[in-house]
């Protein structure tokens, strides 16, 4: 695996909570979030619920990201900007191809493999087991400015300055060889 925890090298901030119905903290990502392409994968993001985020907390962001792709840079696979403070949860399937799910005012960003949706977990048969670092950043605007069509990785940096928390759940997966 290519590093313990992505988000270490990044400033320290709080953490808060953030849960799921769909997959539990360290444990394997269920079939239906894995990629269409793998037996029972459905490309269905997890449902997601946070709570204790610091006061001045204006907006959130949502990301996931497998450090442990073969890549040299991981991989992108879900990243959404623009969720009012006011929300606390978002759906099972809340992103699928058209973000049917999202609250008003939040959009997707292309992942790794350019889809404005969530693109489900897919090892390399025998590569060993991913982690799946599924991340609500609380932050201290309604928005960083960045455009729909913006990576992942221009989102991180781009609100790495206005992260007033992080709230992060881990997830796993591995296909056989």
């Amino acid at each position: 695996m290519s590093v313990n925890n992505p988000f270490a090298r990044l400033p320290e901030v709080p953490s808060f909570t953030v849960t799921s119905t769909t997959v539990a903290d360290g444990a394997p990502w269920p079939p239906a979030q894995h990629a269409s392409g793998l037996p029972g994968g459905g490309d269905v993001s997890p449902q997601l619920s946070w709570s204790g985020a610091p006061e001045g907390t204006r907006g959130y962001a949502v990301t996931v990201y497998d450090p442990d792709a073969p890549t040299g840079s991981g991989f992108w696979h879900w990243a959404v900007a623009g969720i009012p403070a006011t929300v606390t949860e978002l759906p099972e399937g809340a992103g699928d191809d058209t973000g049917s799910g999202l609250p008003e005012g939040a959009f997707q960003l292309p992942n790794d493999l350019r889809t404005a949706r969530y693109i489900g977990a897919a090892p390399p048969a025998g590569h060993g087991p991913h982690r799946y670092f599924v991340v609500v950043h609380a932050l201290d605007v309604e928005s960083v400015g960045v455009p729909a069509d913006a990576t992942p990785a221009v989102l991180g940096f781009t609100m790495s300055g206005h992260v007033l928390a992080r709230a992060v759940l881990t997830a796993t997966a591995e296909t056989p060889a």
